[in-house]
């Protein structure tokens, strides 16, 4: 295996989990939690879910600047001879980390505070708040995931 294989593999792999994880946990575990849970558990599963797959989040917003860097200096020799679409692909990154900090630091602890007051309608709230970002930084890593195989030339 080449540096650079290991590095795109290291790459594709935290993306494949940060993307991936939000179509399971839109698509798939909440409409299951809407079914199977009241209210309240399913308050309180969503506050377990998050705490851990933001653990997992975190290593993929370190792991692609890192690996993204080690591919444009391996691939393209840098930044300058990268081209358009690894650029669109890097802001786009922006966008995802600071949706996702966003999510991390100021709406998850509201919804925390609202479980553990036993506050259900805030924390309904606050979970809806929460959702609507999660499906917009989905949106926005799906379009990553495009530009990626598509590779197109703007």
């Amino acid at each position: 295996m080449t540096p650079f294989s290991l590095i795109y593999s290291l790459h594709v792999l935290a993306a494949l989990v940060w993307v991936g994880g939000m179509f399971f946990a839109w698509m798939v575990l909440r409409p299951a939690a809407i079914k199977a849970l009241e209210g309240p558990a399913r308050l309180k599963l969503w506050i377990e879910v998050f705490q851990g797959f933001f653990r997992w989040v975190w290593v993929a917003v370190v792991l692609l600047p890192v690996s993204g860097v080690g591919m444009l200096n391996l691939h393209f020799t840098g930044f300058e001879n990268a081209p358009r679409y690894v650029q669109v692909m890097m802001g786009l990154y922006v966008v995802m980390t600071a949706l996702f900090i966003r999510i991390q630091a100021l709406m998850l602890p509201e919804l925390r505070t609202a479980v553990a007051e036993q506050d259900w309608p805030v924390g309904a709230a606050a979970l809806g708040r929460i959702r609507r970002v999660v499906g917009i930084n989905l949106l926005v890593g799906l379009v990553v995931v495009a530009i990626a195989s598509v590779r197109p030339t703007f």
